[in-house]
This record gives C-alpha cells, sequence and structure tokens, in this order.
C-alpha cells in the first residue's frame, strides 16, 4: 500500500529579537510535515498495525528528512517529531507512524544523531495545533535546545488523515539562560545516570 499523500508543507522561521533584545545568532526552526490517507481508516479496530507501518514509515521519513536537509544542509542542532490523527481514527495510529525506528531512524541516521526524538501525538479536528518538541541531538541534557515548533493546518486532518511532521532547529532558543540539567544535578548532589536520586 503506497502511502496516500494529499499536501506536504514546509515551515521556516527565524528569531531576531526576543524579550525586546537583539539575538546575536538568529535561531531557525524549520518543520515539514505531511498530509497522509490513515491507512487504517474504516477498517475498524486493527490487532496488528505493524505491515503499514513497514511500508509507510520509511517512505514518509525519507520525504520529510529531504525536505528540512533541504533547508538546514549538515547545520541541524535540535530535532524532534509529531503526528495528529483525525477524529475518525485511533491515536494509536497517529503514534505508530512516529513511534518506529523505520521512520524515526531515517532522519537519525541521516544527521548522525545520539539521543533520541522528542515527540508529541494527538487527536484532533482540521487545525488543531501542532507541537514538535524539540532537543539536542547529541545531547539530551542540553536545555539551550528544549525548544517547540507550533503550527497549524486550517484543513487537516480530516478525519480519515494524518498529519506526521519532523522538525529541526539551528541554534538554541533565542538568549537562554536556563543552564542545563547537569549543573543541577551537581548541585543536588545527583548523578547524571540516577537524576531522581534514588
Amino acid at each position: 500500500m503506497p502511502t496516500e499523500i494529499r499536501r506536504t508543507l514546509l515551515q521556516v522561521q527565524d528569531t531576531f529579537v526576543e524579550g525586546g533584545r537583539k539575538v546575536p545568532e538568529p535561531t531557525k526552526l524549520v518543520a515539514a510535515a505531511a498530509i497522509i490517507k490513515n491507512p487504517w481508516s474504516g477498517r475498524g479496530f486493527v490487532e496488528d498495525l505493524s505491515p503499514e507501518v513497514r511500508e509507510i514509515g520509511p517512505e514518509l521519513g525519507k520525504l520529510l528528512v529531504k525536505m528540512i536537509l533541504d533547508v538546514t544542509g549538515d547545520a541541524i542542532e535540535g530535532y524532534g517529531k509529531a503526528s495528529v490523527v483525525g477524529t475518525g481514527g485511533e491515536l494509536e495510529h497517529a503514534q505508530a507512524l512516529t513511534h518506529t525506528l523505520w521512520f524515526g531512524n531515517q532522519y537519525r541516521d541521516a544527521v548522525q544523531a545520539k539521543t533520541y526524538l522528542a515527540f508529541a501525538n494527538l487527536r484532533g479536528s482540521m487545525g488543531a495545533p501542532i507541537v514538535i518538541p524539540l532537543m539536542d541531538k547529541h545531547d539530551a541534557g542540553r536545555r539551550s535546545h528544549y525548544q517547540t515548533i507550533h503550527m497549524n493546518i486550517p484543513d487537516a486532518p480530516a478525519d480519515d488523515e494524518i498529519v506526521v511532521a519532523l522538525g529541526a532547529s539551528i541554534g538554541g532558543h533565542p538568549l537562554h539562560r536556563i543552564g542545563d540539567r547537569y549543573t543541577d544535578l551537581k548541585e543536588m548532589g545527583h548523578d547524571v545516570d540516577n537524576p531522581a536520586g534514588v
């Protein structure tokens, strides 16, 4: 079953001023999204989602990664993913296409990342918010790169659609001043491998 793509979208955001102050190194946020037909729509409760995941995941991953890299080249520092399933589908349908290495590793491998992909999944109607959380591609504790891309598509997802998106950043969030989790851990007397101190 080939992926039925209705539309792709690319959003690029550069921030030059934050909090009334000029940003020395503007942050670039890039989001690439595809509106696809939900492959499980109208089929009732499907016990095994894996055949469609294995077929659609790599194709969708390669498409969205190319869209991102066409803008960023090899300058990506932060990355993440998100999906929104229409109200005629299940949240599990959105999660199936993003929480799989068949999809995620297309991005991870392309940018030689070490961390997991931050994610968000929800069920919603047309115009629902699409929130793509980002983190540093190599260092999960680097708070300067915890940021979020926000977007929405007025006519998607339809009841029988899923929006799947990838996000990227060049630079951290503007004028970051919250340190990193390693400083907190040191001050609290915890180690990196046991952040809760239990």
